[in-house]
């Protein structure tokens, strides 16, 4: 039997369980996926010493950039972008990958028109990171908003409402704000100057409506969540695993 699994902090609420779960069972394989909710990414060093029969891991919130060090071997998109979301094990040996910025670009891809010219990233973790890749790939200029200024960082929140995001007809939610059970929170932009030309995508799942959508559907806006980008992505690990 094959063992596979996520690796995070707090991740009951994990989609990658009960979607490997359901296609094992669909497809009648021997195989297992479990959550290992470690405490902190040290923790990492005793699961590889311990877990002989891992043949695969999804890596999420808050270890898709500190398990980096961690990994015997990084695919070049994966290192370019500097985060992983999944493992590959063979021969005890851990290989990092990322299938992130596919999810991203292939939920995106069918929503894009030719106004869509600009993106903002709000949030700078790992999956910000793979999203910037897939913009990046797609030929879409982007800038990042967070709490605090830095170089790579154009926009604060403060700094945002005042320029306003007129000129940005893309906005990505890479912050967890919005998560299930805090579902009234919502990453604080003027969403008085989102339009019916604006497309918000969040890449929260839970709940399928985030308040961050629901605020961009009211200006009639073009609203995706994060299911369909972590189907994708999921296969896209499962491909990995099995290559």
């Amino acid at each position: 039997m094959k063992t596979f699994g996520l690796l995070g902090k707090n991740i009951d609420y994990s989609f990658s369980r009960g979607y490997f779960k359901d296609k094992f069972e669909t497809n009648k394989l021997d195989c297992i996926y479990t959550n290992f909710d470690l405490e902190t990414i040290k923790d990492f060093e005793l699961l590889k010493t311990t877990s002989n029969s891992l043949s695969g891991l999804n890596v999420t919130i808050p270890y898709k950039e500190a398990v980096l060090p961690y990994l015997d071997a990084i695919d070049s998109e994966a290192l370019e972008i500097g985060a992983v979301n999944t493992i590959k094990i063979k021969n005890s040996k851990l290989t990092g990958y990322n299938t992130d910025h596919y999810g991203f670009k292939n939920s995106l891809k069918p929503h894009l028109k030719p106004h869509h010219k600009k993106a903002l990233i709000l949030g700078t973790g790992g999956a910000s990171k793979a999203v910037a890749f897939a913009l990046k790939s797609l030929g879409i200029q982007f800038d990042y908003v967070s709490r605090s200024q830095s170089k790579t960082v154009t926009y604060t929140y403060e700094s945002l409402a005042i320029n306003g995001i007129e000129d940005y007809q893309i906005i990505i939610n890479c912050t967890p704000l919005g998560t299930f059970p805090d579902i009234d929170t919502c990453p604080a932009i003027p969403y008085e100057s989102i339009t019916s030309n604006h497309l918000l995508f969040d890449l929260i799942y839970n709940p399928a409506e985030t308040l961050f959508l629901k605020n961009g559907k009211s200006k009639n806006a073009t609203i995706i969540n994060g299911l369909e980008m972590l189907q994708l992505q999921a296969e896209k690990s499962w491909e990995i695993w099995n290559s």
